[in-house]
């Protein structure tokens, strides 16, 4: 008697569970990556679970992470410095800055910093009175914070000019020749040796010119214009700088300024 072969049963899904469990795998691997990208990494925990995954791998691909710095957030703009990104002109930089706003002197001191100098433009009567050329209380308690963020950095100072300027009493008369060249002169010279007495840098260093009324900032025709141009600037340059125009200077100090404006309305707009 012969007996027919009894037929397996089952629908031959022996496999359908590796289908399932590569989908599950799939989907959890969707997840992590969700999560990576929205998350600050660790570069060396990185590092670690690549290697778990490929022993072989020797190196990772740069990852630009910094997990103290919160997203959209420029540390130039928190408000206080990396010290670790700053040098020393950096330094002079947040100094000045900080001393002009404790002690509300926006109006009459600006500063601004450069690739290779620093620029400060002190305004009118900061300094000197009318036609005085003889430095007032205020004007040497500003040169002291000056002279001590200085000290810092003299080794990276290539040269301080101190530059005087005036302005035209009327918007069309020029002034005297004579007395103007020597008021700018002299008050850009007095500013010089008080900052040369405080013996913080080689006498070398320190420039001094006056311009008289030939190089205004703005016109003659109000007395907001004409005090203006009244001004005492310091130019501060380091070693390395490569020597430029004193024309060049102010138009890369005056684009500076104009960017920080615009900085700081950006960034009152956010807020």
């Amino acid at each position: 008697m012969i007996m027919g072969r009894r037929k397996k049963s089952g629908g031959g899904g022996g496999a359908n569970w590796m289908d399932t469990y590569g989908d599950l795998v799939t989907l959890l691997l969707c997840f992590f990556v969700l999560l990576y990208s929205m998350s600050d990494i660790n570069a060396e925990k990185y590092e670690i679970l690549v290697r778990s995954f490929n022993p072989s791998a020797v190196e990772v691909s740069q990852i630009v992470i910094d997990s103290d710095e919160q997203p959209g957030e420029d540390p130039l703009v928190s408000g206080e410095p990396d010290e670790e990104q700053m040098d020393e002109f950096d330094d002079l930089f947040y100094t000045l800055s900080k001393y002009i706003e404790q002690n509300n002197l926006q109006d009459d001191i600006e500063v601004s910093k450069g690739d290779g100098f620093a620029f400060i433009t002190f305004h009118n009567n900061i300094f000197f009175d009318g036609d005085s050329y003889v430095l007032k209380q205020e004007g040497k308690d500003t040169l002291d914070v000056l002279a001590g963020a200085l000290n810092s950095v003299t080794e990276s100072i290539k040269e301080i000019s101190v530059l005087g300027h005036t302005s035209q009493a009327s918007p069309d008369v020029p002034n005297e020749p004579v007395s103007d060249r020597f008021l700018s002169s002299n008050r850009a010279t007095e500013v010089l040796l008080y900052l040369q007495q405080k013996n913080f840098i080689d006498p070398t260093k320190l420039v001094a010119s006056g311009y008289g009324q030939f190089r205004p900032i703005s016109k003659f025709d109000t007395a907001q214009d004409r005090a203006r141009n009244r001004r005492v600037e310091i130019l501060i340059t380091k070693t390395d700088d490569v020597e430029r125009s004193l024309e060049e200077y102010y138009a890369e100090s005056e684009s500076i300024k104009v960017e920080t404006i615009l900085e700081n309305q950006q960034g009152s707009v956010q807020e």
